[in-house]
């Protein structure tokens, strides 16, 4: 008998476990988890990091982590990933990297394990980042309407099959102005969604994302930010709420930080200029739209 192709993903772990149910009674039954485990990052002989993350992916997750963490900043200086599932001790994502390129291991600062719940909680300083990303220049200012805006949630969604499934997976999509899907990947570690995402698009030479935005399924903490401003994103999105750190980071960065992005409504927490709001409030308000209308 073939195997039912469930049970052969290794990003998707399966168990029976007891459940009480709404009546009172308790059942036996499979659960589907999602599965964690180590990735370590290898550039070379050198071992860069051990991130904890879903399997899958691996070449972006290792390709976005470099680009993040200002180790690499042009795809040509990579010659090759490889995910190397074989070794005893664990997963490998090798990198090799164009002849003659030495990389400034220093300026990393998130070594050992890094967990699914922390990715830049080694980094010392904002101001170290700043001195590797440098804010967003406010001339040429791309913007989004509030419509698109209120689109991503529900295409985000219907890509989480694995959420829908497991609960324990956040996700991570890049989208262009339009409103367009362009990238969407879903990991247990929300920084690990993001890098996937942001690896593949390097990967494919879609570089820099300045006239793209970033939307992901939970909070908006620091790193996200971080991540986003490595890949000169203008836009992070996100269903649930911001730090304060992410704010004040998205302010001093030049981004706009949205939050809360629940439809029909989300907050603006930085730089509102580029969110085009006037056909919302025409939608809500059609009094209002009028006297827009007649006074033009």
């Amino acid at each position: 008998m073939a195997a039912d192709p469930k049970e052969q993903r290794d990003d998707i772990g399966s168990g029976r476990i007891i459940r009480r149910t709404p009546e009172g009674s308790f059942d036996y039954r499979a659960d589907d988890l999602a599965v964690e485990a180590p990735l370590e990052i290898r550039v070379g002989d050198e071992s860069v990091a051990v991130t904890m993350r879903t399997p899958g992916h691996d070449e972006e997750l290792a390709a976005g982590f470099l680009v993040s963490e200002s180790l690499v900043r042009e795809r040509t200086q990579i010659r090759r990933i490889v995910a190397d599932h074989s070794d005893a001790n664990g997963s490998i994502a090798k990198v090799t990297l164009v002849a003659g390129l030495k990389l400034k291991l220093q300026t990393a600062q998130r070594y050992g394990t890094i967990s699914t719940s922390c990715g830049l909680c080694g980094k010392n300083s904002i101001a170290a980042i700043h001195q590797q990303f440098p804010a967003l220049a406010r001339t040429h200012v791309p913007r989004v309407t509030a419509k698109v805006l209120l689109s991503l949630p529900d295409r985000l969604r219907a890509e989480q099959e694995n959420f829908a499934r497991t609960g324990g997976l956040h996700a991570a999509a890049l989208f262009d102005l339009d409103g367009q899907l362009l990238i969407a990947r879903e990991d247990v570690g929300r920084h690990n969604a993001v890098d996937k995402v942001i690896g593949r698009a390097f990967l494919d030479g879609r570089w820099p994302l300045a006239r793209h935005l970033l939307f992901v399924s939970g909070r908006a903490s620091f790193e996200i930010v971080q991540k986003a401003l490595a890949a000169q994103l203008p836009i992070v999105a996100s269903v649930s709420a911001p730090s304060t750190l992410a704010m004040e980071f998205a302010r001093a960065s030049g981004q706009t930080l949205i939050s809360f992005l629940r439809p029909p409504t989300f907050n603006i927490y930085s730089h509102v200029d580029r969110v085009i709001m006037e056909e919302t409030v025409a939608s809500l308000d059609p009094a209002r739209a009028r006297t827009k209308t007649d006074s033009a």
